[in-house]
């Protein structure tokens, strides 16, 4: 059997002597600050009223302007590097392969996600649409100009998929639609895949058979926290936020029911507290539904309620990315592996040789999320250094090489054996 620990011992707290994954018990958000009335719902947004003049790139020193969907949408930095509407370049990557687009409005996100830096509890620190987001700003566009720029390459266009990002907000579910209706009626879904990024807590199953019969092609629910415990501390009642536990669920099997197997997926964060075993039992559970999971090392995301705590250690994260990859790929089972009393993985399931090739080839440690044109294993959604600096890569964005795999090893504490 592959064992995972270092010298066949068990996982090891770091030089340093912090431990090799984050413990429930550490990883308590900070309480949310208290928002004027004056500045709640992007009131200083709307009363100045500052009309948009094409594309916004926040913190220019203007005062943001009165953007809204379905007309605006924000995009990943990377994205508007790749799309052409921004200059700059990405760390040992050409451009993403994902066009991210994310519905904006003045008043922001209603849910206060701990994690989050596009939380309510910003309202007063910074307007909506100049809020960072898993590590990067971003920018603003027409969506009729997104789609011309995407129409006008037609072939030739790096985009291999495009995904649209609901957030909490009582016209989030139309403008989904609109949005995608903007999208199809120049761009083939079929030549072009799209993906939702859902919000279950403003949803029914209705609207996702509507998104569905307008040609969107997979179907994900970012669950993120992976048990009722985290998610209620993180995302609900324990933060003064909207989400449910149950109703994620709820909207996860009615996806399931109407996209089909292979085309439904769920977002997790790892090293929130939960322990390995708990994230990978959860994994298991999606591909036993049929679906698939797209993983995130936490990073303590600047502004957020949680940006005062550790970033998810290498040892854990690199853990839990090969288990990952070895259920939803590999045909590995939970009950395969082997667990410490601390919900660690010990053992993968897999023969250490088998295990050496996985490892080697590096696909199990590149970002995970909706497949692109390549192959199943390898993700359009690439989503360059969002969860990590370049100096210190959780999800590799590009094909991991020799000094790539040598890190790698070094944090999973497996050496590659001579022959």
């Amino acid at each position: 059997m592959a064992c995972i620990t270092h010298e066949n011992a068990v996982p090891r707290p770091s030089e340093a002597g912090a431990l090799d994954f984050n413990p429930f018990e550490a990883m308590q958000p900070r309480a949310s600050p208290a928002v004027p009335k004056a500045l709640r719902n992007g009131a200083r947004v709307k009363t100045q009223n500052v009309a948009p003049a094409g594309a916004y790139i926040p913190d220019i020193n203007i005062l943001t302007p009165h953007m809204r969907s379905p007309q605006y949408v924000q995009m990943s930095r990377a994205a508007a590097i790749t799309l052409g509407v921004m200059p700059g370049q990405m760390h040992r990557c050409e451009c993403t392969r994902c066009l991210n687009l994310l519905l904006t409005y003045p008043e922001g996100c209603r849910a206060n996600c701990a994690y989050c830096g596009l939380a309510r509890h910003r309202e007063a620190e910074r307007d909506y649409a100049d809020r960072n987001f898993i590590r990067v700003d971003w920018p603003a566009l027409p969506m009729e100009q997104v789609t011309e720029i995407v129409a006008g390459a037609g072939s030739q266009t790096p985009f291999h998929r495009m995904c649209i990002s609901m957030i909490t907000h009582p016209h989030s579910d139309a403008d989904a639609v609109a949005v995608l209706k903007t999208w199809t009626r120049r761009i083939d879904p079929h030549a072009l895949p799209v993906s939702i990024l859902s919000n279950p807590t403003t949803m029914a199953r209705a609207d996702v058979q509507r998104l569905k019969a307008l040609g969107a092609d997979i179907f994900t629910v970012a669950l993120d926290a992976c048990t009722p415990e985290l998610f209620e501390r993180t995302r609900g009642r324990g933060v003064q936020s909207p989400h449910a536990w149950g109703k994620y669920w709820e909207i996860l099997h009615d996806a399931r029911d109407i996209f089909g197997p292979g085309k439904f997926g769920m977002h997790l964060i790892i090293g929130m507290g939960e322990t390995e075993f708990e994230a990978l039992s959860v994994v298991q559970q999606l591909v036993d539904l049929g679906g698939h999971s797209h993983m995130f090392c936490f990073f303590p995301e600047q502004g957020s309620l949680m940006d005062h705590l550790p970033a998810t250690p290498r040892d854990q994260w690199r853990r839990v990315q090969l288990a990952r990859y070895l259920i939803d790929y590999r045909g590995v089972r939970l009950q395969h592996m082997r667990f410490d009393d601390r919900g660690r993985v010990t053992d993968f399931g897999l023969p250490r040789a088998e295990l050496d090739g996985i490892i080697d080839a590096g696909i199990a440690f590149r970002t995970s999320g909706c497949p692109g044109k390549l192959r199943d294993d390898v993700s359009a959604c690439d989503r360059p250094y969002g969860d990590s600096p370049p100096s210190n890569i959780a999800s590799y964005p590009f094909q991991p090489q020799g000094r790539d795999i040598v890190r790698i090893r070094r944090d999973l504490a497996m050496r590659r054996r001579v022959r």
